[in-house]
Formats: structure tokens, sequence, C-alpha cells
């Protein structure tokens, strides 16, 4: 394989940047393209890729001239969720008019608003003969990796398989105003964020090397609320932030969400997935901790311990920012430093893996029908926290169902 794979991402807001700059770890492949809404951003995320050596990067004024480039080879898509079908419609009329030798095509979590959207994308790829990758970076931390490996091979090898596996995903919020909106994210934080909680603690319950399928889904139990965002004074923060697009008086989203997923393995052994996911987790910055528990062992992974610590007394005034920890919280005290933010959240191992193997013509490990199963989970999840009850999964009408929050139906503070 001495060919280098030549890519082109679809959107430039903020995950964009968390990939071209894990690029600088990434080998055989150049970051060669940028579309988006505003020939600005796409110009300032290529602009970025250049000044960063990771490929000769330029804006393209729209997906199908992208596609269209002899120089692309696959295409990110990390567009707004609301946006991704199209996008993806879009690539692959441009393939069947003749435009383009695309071989593969990533798209970033979640892979649809709902079933029905994920499906579809999975759908779209397979009829365009795409190689497809679905981008759950979580999978990829190095902490993640290697603590699985060791518990696998040690603690299930001599005492028998993990039974419970904990992840959990916490900061203050987004940072763009349609994140907080239902209808155009698909929901709040659950679906935002537990995308991410019920695949990585999925994987760690998996057997090294075994598919997705040794594990399946029989019950989800799931809670759901507006803890601190519906809260007077904080609705205003979002009103102003947004320019008065949001009102989470009257059309809320989840700000809080918790989970159980109940599994069986081949013998028919229970297995459990508690996720948890927040937006109103007040600390240093984004946390995400995971834990593995067996007969005889377990294992924890918590982003904000892996690094070094500062302290900065009330003397040290600064200006605010991220340059300490994403969702940074703070500028002085105790505070946590993710020395690489890139490589600790899983972006480089996940792009090395997604390059090397749409370079070698292969599926990689997360496929698009691994989004359309964590999309499944989580409208489980949606219809269990509406209907205050344990859902047995698959549900009837899983495909169809759109969560109350997205149709802007959901609102918690009419009970209070």
């Amino acid at each position: 394989m001495d060919d280098r794979l030549g890519v082109g991402f679809v959107g430039a807001g903020f995950v964009t940047g968390f990939h071209i700059r894990s690029w600088v770890g990434v080998r055989d492949a150049d970051v060669l393209g940028v579309t988006s809404r505003t020939r600005a951003s796409a110009e300032a995320a290529a602009k970025l890729a250049r000044s960063l050596g990771v490929g000769d990067a330029r804006a393209f004024a729209n997906v199908t001239d992208m596609v269209a480039d002899p120089s692309i080879d696959a295409i990110w898509i990390c567009a707004p969720n609301y946006a991704r079908l199209e996008v993806m419609e879009e690539i692959v009329h441009a393939l069947e008019r003749g435009d383009g030798t695309l071989r593969a095509v990533a798209c970033e979590k979640p892979l649809g608003r709902n079933s029905e959207e994920a499906r579809r994308m999975l759908q779209l790829a397979e009829q365009a003969g795409l190689l497809h990758g679905y981008l759950e970076n979580q999978l990829f931390s190095p902490g993640v990796v290697r603590g699985r490996e060791i518990v696998w091979a040690r603690g299930a090898a001599l005492t028998g398989p993990p039974y419970l596996a904990r992840a959990a995903e916490e900061h203050s919020g987004p940072h763009m105003p349609w994140f907080w909106e239902g209808e155009l994210q698909g929901g709040g934080v659950l679906n935002d964020m537990m995308c991410h909680s019920v695949e990585v603690a999925r994987f760690l319950l998996t057997p090294p090397g075994a598919p997705r399928e040794v594990l399946t889904p029989m019950k989800v139990t799931a809670y759901a609320s507006c803890l601190k965002w519906q809260l007077p004074r904080y609705a205003e923060q979002l009103a102003e932030m947004s320019g008065g697009s949001l009102d989470y008086r009257a059309r809320p989203s989840e700000d809080f969400a918790r989970a159980l997923v109940e599994y069986r393995d081949a013998d028919g052994g229970r297995r459990v997935v508690e996720a948890t996911t927040s937006w109103c987790y007040v600390g240093a910055g984004l946390r995400l901790t995971m834990e593995l528990l067996g007969p005889e062992y377990s294992m924890a992974v918590n982003s904000l311990d892996a690094g070094p610590k500062v302290f900065f007394s009330r003397e040290v005034q600064g200006e605010t920012g991220e340059d300490l920890v994403e969702k940074q919280n703070a500028e002085t005290g105790v505070m946590p430093i993710v020395s690489d933010e890139e490589a600790e959240y899983g972006y480089v191992g996940e792009n090395r893996h997604m390059v090397q193997a749409f370079r070698a013509g292969e599926m990689p490990m997360e496929t698009f029908a691994d989004g359309v199963a964590v999309t499944d989970l989580l409208m489980a999840a949606y219809m269990s926290a509406e209907q205050e009850r344990t859902i047995e999964f698959p549900p009837d009408g899983l495909q169809q169902f759109v969560p109350a929050v997205a149709r802007g139906d959901w609102n918690p503070g009419r009970d209070r």
C-alpha cells in the first residue's frame, strides 16, 4: 500500500478541529479539502491543516465539488446532526452521476438523529458501494484500549468475563446553540453524549476480537430530566447566548440522562451497561470516566486524572479559555491539564485505524452498522424515559420513533 489517502472534511466546527489536529499522529493520509456552510470557516479549517503540515488543504464551495476532485479518496462527515443525511445524499448523488472516485466515508457520532435517519445513512453507503466508518473516538482512547487488553488477558482469562461496565461523560454544556435545540440535534444530552457512553461500555464488555453480536441487548431502562438549564437564571443565559432562539422554560432539552442496558452473552450470562451523561456538571471541565468490573478485578479511567495538575492562586488573573481542558470552567485553583487531548480522547487512534482500513480496502472496526445499533439503543432509552418503564429490546415502532424532545413536546418543568 504505497498510495496515500486524500481526505476531505464536511463541516469546519469544533470536532473538525480535533480531527485535523489529530492528523499530526496519522500516517499515510493527507487532509486535502474542507467544505462548510460558510467559506470563511472552511478556509480557516484548511489553513489549520496547512499550518500543521498535515496536507495541502483547500476550501471547496460544496460537497459535490469536493467529491468530484480526483485527489479526494475519502470524506469525513463532521457537519451538524441535522445536516448529515443531506450531506450523505449529496455524496451518493454525485457518485451516481459519475462525479468522483470516492472510496470511503466516515461519519461523526451520532449517525442519525433517530433510527430511521441512521438506517438511511447505512443504506446510502451500501448503495454507493463505499467503505464506511462510524467515528466513535472513545473506543480508541489509549486508557480504554490498554485497560481492556489487560483486564481480558489477565482477570477475565483466569476468573471469568466482566459483568458490569460503567461510562459517563459530563461537562457544563455544548459550545454552539444548535446542540441545545432538540429538533436540530435530535434530542439533548442523551443523544449528544450517551452515544459515546453506551458504545464504549459495550466495547469494554466485549471480548477482544469478537463481534458486537456476541452480546445481545435485552432491556433498556432510562431516566432523563432538565435539572439545571431550565432554572430561570440559566434559561436566560441560553436565551442570551442564542440570540433569543432558545427558550428552555418552554421548550427544553434534557441536560441529564442515565440508562441501564442489559445484555445476554452467548452462554446466557447477564452483562450490564450503566451510562450517565450530563450538561450540568460543574467541575474543571469535560470529565470522561469508565469502569469495568468482573469477579475478581476492575479497571477505571478518568480523563481528569490522567495528566499533570497546576494550582493558581486568586492573584493569578487571566483570560478565560480552554487551554487546560475541553469545556474548561475555571482558571484558578487546582486544575488538571490534559496534555494531548486529541490522543487522550482517542481521535489519533481512531483516525489512524480508519485510514489504514480504507487504504487496505477493508471495513473498519466501527462501521455505519454500529452507528445504527447505537442509535437504536438511544431511541429505546428515550422511550423508556418517556414511558417511565423498562423497555424490552427491540421495541415495536423503534424505526419510526422520534423522541418527544426532538418534536418539541417535552417539558419536565410543566410538572413542577
